[in-house]
C-alpha cells in the first residue's frame, strides 16, 4: 500500500478506469485520504467508476503541491508561450524544464507525457489533484472547451498572484504581533524564573508578604520547579484545538465566528468578499455554468459556515431566484456587493462588473488585514504593561521595605 504524507495527513493514490456521462471511458490518477474519499471525489467529477485500485506507481512517490507563487509563474508561462504561437505540448515541454524543484519536475514530465498522448491537458491534470487545485482544473477545462486556453492561463495567473499577494501581506503584518507575543512569554519568563525570587529572599518570614506577593512568588515556583507542567499544558492546548477544529460542529462554530464576530467579522467578510468576487469572475466569465461557479467560488474560502449557506444559495439560484437575492440573505458579504451583483444580473455584464468590483475589494481586503492586526497590536502591549505592571507591584513592599532597613542601620 503506497500512503503520501500530504497536508498533515496520509494519502493514497488511486488509478482508475471510468466512464463520463457522455459515455466515453477515462483513465486516471486521483490522490484521497482513503477509499470512501476517493469514491466521493470521483462522484463530485460526474464520472461512473468501472475499476480502481490504489497505486505504488512513481508519481505517487512524486507527489507535491504547487503553492500560490509557483501556480502563477507556470500559468503566466504557459499564457506566454501559447499566445505565441507554440502548442501546448511544446509549451509544457519548455516549462517541465524550467522546473527546479525535482518533484514539480517529475509532475510536469508525467503531464507532458501524458499530454503527448492525447489526454486533454484538464483530465491530465485531475491525474494530479493533490498537486493543483480544484479551481485551476475547472478553469483549464473551461479553457479547453473553449478554445481559449491562453486566456485562461492568464486569468489564473493573475489570480494567484493576487492570492500570493494577499498570503504575503497577512505574513507581512503578523511579524509584529508575533515579535510581541514571543517577547512578552520572554520577559514574563525572565521576571518570574530569574528576578522574582531575588526578591522573595528578601523576607525573612513569607507570612510577612502582601497577597499579591505571595500570589507571584508562587507562580514563580511553579514555573521554576514544574515547568513540565507548563509544557504538558501548553501541547494538550495545542493539539487539542487543532483535533477540536477537526470536529465538523466544532469548526462550524469556530468558522461562523470568524464571520459574526464583533469587530474582526466584518473585516473577515470583506476579505471573503473580494476572493469570492475574483473567483466568481474568473469561473463566470470563462463559460461555466453559474451554480458549479458558485460552488467553486464558496468553496475557495475555505469556511465551513459559508459553505453551509452556500448550499441554500445554490439551491435558490437552482429554483430561478436570482443571485443577487440569495447572496444577499446569507448575510456575509456587504450589501454594497449585492447591489452591484444586482446590477450586473439586470444589465447582462455580470462578468465585467464582478471583475471590476474584485479590484476594488482586494484593496479593501488589504486595509481590512491591517486593521485586524491593528487591532491586536494594542491588546499584547496592554498585555505586556499589564504583567510588569504586577511585577512590580508585587516586588515592591519588598523593595520598599530593604530601603527602610538600611536607612534604620
Amino acid at each position: 500500500m503506497q500512503r503520501i504524507n500530504y497536508g498533515g495527513g496520509f494519502m493514497k493514490s488511486f488509478s482508475y478506469v471510468a466512464q463520463d456521462a457522455k459515455g466515453k471511458q477515462v483513465k486516471g490518477m486521483l490522490n484521497a485520504e482513503n477509499e470512501q474519499e476517493f469514491l466521493k471525489k470521483i462522484k463530485e467529477r460526474g464520472l461512473f467508476v468501472k475499476d480502481y485500485k490504489e497505486s505504488d506507481s512513481d508519481y505517487a512517490k512524486s507527489i507535491y503541491k504547487f503553492d500560490t507563487k509557483e501556480l502563477s509563474f507556470c500559468c503566466r508561462q504557459l499564457s506566454a508561450m501559447l499566445t505565441s504561437g507554440l502548442t501546448l505540448v511544446k509549451s509544457i515541454d519548455i516549462l517541465t524544464k524550467q522546473q527546479e524543484n525535482e518533484k514539480a519536475r517529475a509532475i510536469w514530465q508525467d503531464i507532458y507525457e501524458n499530454v503527448q498522448k492525447g489526454e486533454s491537458f484538464s483530465t491530465t491534470l485531475e491525474m494530479h489533484a493533490g498537486s493543483f487545485p480544484e479551481f485551476l482544473i475547472s478553469m483549464v477545462g473551461a479553457g479547453e472547451s473553449s478554445g481559449s486556453l491562453d486566456i485562461i492561463m492568464t486569468r489564473m495567473s493573475d489570480h494567484y498572484a493576487k492570492e500570493n499577494k494577499l498570503k504575503n501581506t497577512i505574513k507581512s503584518a503578523m511579524t509584529y504581533p508575533i515579535i510581541l507575543a514571543v517577547m512578552l512569554v520572554v520577559i514574563m519568563m525572565f521576571l518570574f524564573i530569574f528576578i522574582m525570587p531575588t526578591f522573595i529572599a528578601m523576607y525573612d518570614d513569607p507570612k510577612d508578604m502582601p497577597v499579591l506577593t505571595r500570589i507571584l512568588a508562587a507562580l514563580s515556583d511553579f514555573l521554576r520547579y514544574k515547568w513540565y507542567l507548563v509544557v504538558g499544558i501548553a501541547a494538550a492546548l495545542y493539539f487539542g484545538i487543532r483535533y477540536a477544529l477537526k470536529v465538523p460542529s466544532v469548526k462550524l462554530k469556530f468558522d461562523r465566528l470568524k464571520v459574526k464576530g464583533p469587530g474582526f467579522g466584518p473585516l473577515v467578510c470583506k476579505i471573503y468578499t473580494g476572493r469570492f468576487a475574483r473567483t466568481l469572475s474568473s469561473l463566470y466569465s470563462s463559460g461555466i455554468p453559474m451554480v458549479e461557479c458558485l460552488e467553486r467560488a464558496s468553496s475557495i474560502l475555505g469556511n465551513s459556515y459559508v459553505d453551509e449557506k452556500f448550499e441554500d444559495v445554490i439551491d435558490e439560484v437552482k429554483q430561478g431566484e436570482t443571485l443577487s437575492s440569495a447572496i444577499t440573505r446569507t448575510e456575509i458579504f456587504e450589501p454594497m456587493f449585492c447591489s452591484v451583483v444586482f446590477v450586473g444580473e439586470e444589465s447582462g455584464a455580470l462578468d465585467s462588473i464582478l471583475e471590476k468590483t474584485s479590484d476594488y475589494y482586494e484593496e479593501e481586503s488589504d486595509a481590512a488585514v491591517q486593521r485586524l492586526v491593528g487591532m491586536v497590536e494594542p491588546l499584547m502591549l496592554i498585555l505586556m504593561g499589564v504583567i510588569i505592571g504586577l511585577f512590580v507591584g508585587g516586588v515592591y513592599p519588598a523593595l520598599y521595605g530593604s530601603m527602610e532597613s538600611i536607612e534604620d542601620e
